[in-house]
C-alpha cells in the first residue's frame, strides 16, 4: 500500500496499546506509525504545527491521551496537519472531540460502539440492583464495622415487575433492555428516533414520550451520548415529574444529568436511590452523591473487563485499518453520517 507519490502512509498514535499489540502490529505492516514526543497540549500543538505529524492521515487515539493533546477542540484541530482525513477513537462516548470542529476541517470521526454493550450494560444491572435493595447503606455500616447498621436500613425493593424507563435506546440501551427481561422487568423507552419493530419486539419495549418516561418509570437509566442537546437533559424541572422514590441509574456520562439537581431530589425524598458510573466533573464528585449513603458510586469502570478493553482496541484499529485500505470508517459517529 502507498500514497500517490510512493511514500507509506502515516498513521498518528496518540495513547498505548494495551492488548491487541497483534492487530496494531497488521498497521505497521501498511503504514509508518508516528508518536508525539510531547507530554502536554503545548508542547504537542507546538510539535504539530512544527510539521512533525506531516502526511499522517489517520490518527489512533485513547480515552487517556487527553492528558497529552487536551481535548480535541477548535484549537487543537487546526493545529493538526492538513493531511488528517480521520480520527479513530477507542471508546464508544466521544464528547472529548467537539465534532462540528472536525467535520469542518473534513476529518471524519470513529467510535467503538457495540464493543461496550455487553460490559456497560452489566455494570448498569449491577447498579440498578443495588440501588433497588439499597446496598450501599449497609455496605457502608459493615465496612465501619456495624453489621447493618446502627438502626436497620429501609427495606430495598425487587426488580420484578418495575417500570424501567431507558433513556437512550441504542446499543447499551438495548442490550440493559434485554438482560432486565430476565428480572420481570417492564421496559419503556424514549429514544430521538424510534426502533424498528423486530427490534422493539426482541427486547419487549414500549416506546413513549420523553416526558411519559420521566412520568411512569419506577426505575430510569440513563444511556445516550453526552452533547450540547443532551447536556443536563435531566435536572430540577425533569426531576419533578417523576414518581416521588423514583430510582435513577446513570451510565452513559455524568453530564445528562445536572448533579446539583439530583443531590436537591435525593435530599427532598424526590429521589429514593441512585446507582452512578459517570459523573459531571471526573475524577470529582459532588460532596452531596459522597455524602448521602443512598448512593452507589462507581469510579467509571462500566467497560473495565479484560475482554471488553481487547474488543474496544481491536474494533478501533480495524477502523484505521478500513480508513488506509478504502477511505471508510467501520462505525462513523452518527452527526457525520452524512459525509
Amino acid at each position: 500500500m502507498s500514497l500517490a507519490n510512493g511514500t507509506r502512509p502515516r498513521v498518528l498514535l496518540l495513547g498505548v496499546i494495551e492488548r491487541a499489540q497483534s492487530a496494531w502490529a497488521s498497521v505497521g505492516e501498511v503504514a509508518d506509525i508516528v508518536t508525539p514526543k510531547a507530554n502536554n497540549r503545548p508542547d504537542f500543538i507546538k510539535e504539530s504545527l512544527s510539521g512533525a505529524f506531516g502526511g499522517c492521515t489517520v490518527a489512533y487515539r485513547t480515552f487517556e491521551s487527553v492528558a497529552v493533546t487536551g481535548k480535541v477542540d477548535a484549537e487543537l484541530v487546526r493545529a493538526l496537519p492538513s493531511s488528517l482525513r480521520f480520527i479513530c477513537h477507542n471508546g464508544a462516548g466521544y464528547d472529548q472531540l467537539d465534532i462540528p470542529s472536525c467535520t469542518a476541517r473534513g476529518i471524519r470521526v470513529s467510535n467503538t460502539p457495540s464493543a461496550v454493550d455487553d460490559a456497560t450494560a452489566d455494570i448498569g444491572i449491577f447498579l440498578l440492583l443495588g440501588a433497588l435493595r439499597n446496598l450501599a447503606v449497609s455496605m457502608t455500616s459493615l465496612r465501619a464495622g456495624e453489621w447493618r447498621g446502627k438502626t436497620l436500613p429501609a427495606l430495598g425493593h425487587d426488580p420484578q415487575g418495575k417500570i424501567l424507563g431507558i433513556l437512550g435506546m441504542g446499543g447499551i440501551g438495548s442490550n440493559m433492555a434485554k438482560k432486565a427481561l430476565a428480572f420481570g422487568m417492564k421496559i419503556r423507552y424514549y429514544n430521538r428516533t424510534r426502533l424498528d419493530g423486530s427490534l422493539e419486539k426482541e427486547v419487549e419495549a414500549e416506546y413513549v414520550d420523553f416526558e411519559t418516561l420521566l412520568r411512569d418509570s419506577d426505575v430510569l437509566s440513563l444511556n445516550l451520548p453526552l452533547n450540547a442537546k443532551t447536556r443536563h437533559m435531566i435536572s430540577s424541572k425533569e426531576f419533578a415529574m417523576m414518581k416521588r422514590g423514583i430510582t435513577i441509574i446513570n451510565t452513559a456520562r455524568g453530564g445528562v444529568m445536572n448533579e446539583a439537581a439530583l443531590v436537591d431530589a435525593l435530599n427532598s425524598g424526590q429521589v429514593n436511590s441512585v446507582g452512578l458510573d459517570v459523573y459531571e466533573d471526573e475524577p470529582r464528585i459532588h460532596p452531596g452523591l459522597l455524602e448521602n449513603p443512598r448512593v452507589m458510586l462507581v469510579p467509571h469502570m462500566g467497560t473495565w473487563t479484560v475482554e471488553t478493553m481487547i474488543k474496544m482496541e481491536e474494533w478501533a484499529i480495524s477502523n484505521v485499518r478500513s480508513a488506509l485500505e478504502s477511505g471508510t470508517l467501520r462505525s462513523i459517529v452518527p452527526e457525520q453520517r452524512d459525509m
